[in-house]
């Protein structure tokens, strides 16, 4: 990018595309509009009507960085600070994962088994084990008007964000934030849900992860153990002990530990035949159990 060209936005969304099409990116056309949104501080749709604007140079210097710093391998959601997930916009930083879309399979599993259960206006209590962001709380607590919502997780600067969040959302006064690894600290309260999207990558797996999802998102968010389902494993029992019946734990699984899962359900004794549901892609992502009576 020389100085001494006219850059106008087209022209550098063009060369950004290209740029980052050459080392790789899976969306590079995208990623370039992202950050130069970002860089002119706008709507991205708004770059469409001002591809001539010769931007100044201070958002041409501040696009640069930002472009450099996505060609070493930083996700676009760290360099830009946010990430859109079910129609809502997420503050995210270097301390909690990226939200996925494959993670809204647990909102939606969350909000049928609340229509099925619960068709009276009682409150229900749903617990979010590893929060991070917040985006499970704070879409129960958006879209269950009688919820009530225990967010946790180990970390202090996820709960931080998780906080911030449910701030914008103005839902902060429906969620209480809990710092524990998984329930242990949590008062010993009953809930009629509890949901996570819990680390599940195994070992082998997390040598195997793109460098801009190893390198840059916490492995504490990520790892699952050696197997992939040690946490897990710590957290049916402790689920199970909280649940209330009606009700059910729906967890975010990997497809290679579909099976491995089912079977800790169904060893635990206090489940239903568990129910997977699966992503756009046919994959097993998300496990539905619930409660039954001892």
């Amino acid at each position: 990018m020389s100085d001494s060209e006219v850059w106008t936005i087209g022209r550098l969304l063009q060369w950004t595309t290209d740029y980052l099409k050459e080392r790789s990116a899976a969306s590079p056309r995208l990623d370039a509009e992202i950050l130069l949104a970002a860089a002119r501080n706008c709507e991205r749709i708004e770059l469409y009507t001002a591809f001539d604007e010769e931007p100044a140079e201070s958002i041409r210097t501040k696009f640069r960085e930002l472009v450099r710093r996505r060609a070493a391998g930083e996700p676009v959601a760290y360099l830009v600070g946010h990430r859109e997930f079910y129609s809502l916009n997420f503050r995210v930083t270097h301390d909690v994962l990226i939200p996925r879309p494959e993670t809204e399979f647990v909102v939606v599993a969350l909000l049928d088994a609340v229509k099925e259960l619960f068709p009276d206006t009682r409150p229900i209590r749903i617990s979010d084990i590893g929060t991070g962001s917040g985006i499970l709380a704070i879409c129960a607590a958006k879209n269950i008007p009688n919820s009530e919502v225990v967010a946790v997780d180990i970390s202090p600067a996820a709960l931080e964000v998780a906080k911030s969040n449910a701030q914008s959302h103005r839902v902060a006064d429906k969620i209480q934030f809990s710092q524990s690894d998984l329930l242990e600290n949590v008062a010993q309260d009953s809930f009629h849900f509890v949901v996570s999207n819990p680390p599940y990558i195994s070992a082998a797996e997390m040598k195997e992860l793109p460098a801009d999802v190893g390198e840059y998102e916490p492995h504490t968010a990520l790892y699952g153990g050696e197997t992939g389902f040690e946490i897990i494993a710590k957290l049916i029992p402790m689920a199970s002990e909280r649940l209330l019946v009606p009700g059910a734990l729906i967890m975010e699984i990997s497809p290679m530990i579909e099976d491995a899962v089912r079977e800790l359900l169904i060893k635990d004794g206090g489940f239903a035949e568990p129910q997977t549901i699966k992503d756009l892609s046919g994959e097993a992502r998300v496990v539905v159990a619930r409660r039954v009576a001892a």
